[in-house]
């Protein structure tokens, strides 16, 4: 071993992940499997992995939070060598490019603007930015919002888009008033019975949700994430009350496990030790 072998530093563990991730791709001695991803086949995982660090941070648990980063960390590492491969780009250009984006749109911390902190600052530069880019490439305000988006952060998205140059309800009562108008469409589809059209009014529907949500602040996805989340608290309590008397839910009847919804809903209404709010 010569004594500049001796002198190199050990890798960093992003430039060991990096090594890992080339040596994989290797057609001739890496993994098969590896070596024959696309960016189309990889995506669906890229996606999961961000899922997967979401729910981590909903169970608040830091050891599955700090495992799922990796993975995800894993994602953007096999995009990059992917299009390094393609001499597209490299995984220095990209953080390079996030870390001079981060600069350009905190001018109140790296620049001389004391103003502009905050989200309102952080869409006002972002707004900018595509303003930019449809002067010079003659694009839609819409542009950029991401296909593969789960639809309810999608319409969210597109909405906000669209308000921001001027089209959007005027108030909260107008808002409130489309989603009567919606709910009333499909009523009449389904008198109709054409299933695409039904299929187009609940779409019509949701996107009006969407709306009321946006104007509320609320952000859709998270909301029916924990309306999701309340439905499965809730009928695994009729599960266990249907247990209790020795039935499985196919043993009963909608009355009875309704019974059970309800006297669970009481039960999570109920004030706790030190509350003072009954209305859960």
């Amino acid at each position: 071993m010569t004594d500049e072998m001796r002198k190199q530093p050990d890798p960093t563990p992003i430039e060991a992940l990096l090594r890992l991730m080339t040596r994989l791709r290797d057609r001739e001695s890496g993994c098969p499997w590896d070596a024959v991803q696309t960016f189309a086949t990889i995506a669906p995982y890229t996606i999961e992995e961000a899922y997967e660090v979401a729910d981590a941070i909903a169970r608040n648990d830091m050891t599955a939070l700090e495992e799922e980063l990796g993975d995800l960390l894993l994602q953007v590492v096999f995009h990059a060598e992917m299009a390094r491969e393609a001499g597209a780009f490299d995984f220095d250009s990209v953080a390079g490019g996030i870390a001079d984006k981060m600069h350009r749109r905190h001018p109140h911390v790296f620049g001389d603007q004391k103003d502009g902190a905050g989200q309102a600052g952080w869409e006002a530069i972002k707004a900018r930015e595509r303003r930019a880019r449809a002067s010079e490439a003659g694009s839609s305000a819409l542009d950029g919002v991401a296909l593969a988006l789960p639809a309810l952060m999608r319409a969210r998205k597109l909405q906000q888009r669209a308000a921001r140059v001027g089209f959007d309800w005027p108030d909260m009562e107008s808002t409130l008033a489309k989603v009567d108008e919606e709910l009333g469409e499909l009523r009449e589809a389904l008198d109709g019975g054409d299933e695409s059209a039904l299929a187009e009014e609940i779409g019509d529907l949701l996107f009006a949700c969407v709306n009321v949500a946006r104007r509320l602040g609320i952000d859709p996805e998270q909301a029916l994430r924990g309306c999701n989340d309340k439905f499965v608290r809730r009928f695994s309590a009729v599960e266990d009350g249907l247990a209790t008397a020795g039935k499985a839910p196919e043993d009963s009847d909608l009355e009875e496990m309704d019974g059970l919804w309800e006297a669970a809903k009481r039960r999570e209404r109920e004030p706790g030790p030190g509350s003072t709010n009954s209305d859960g």
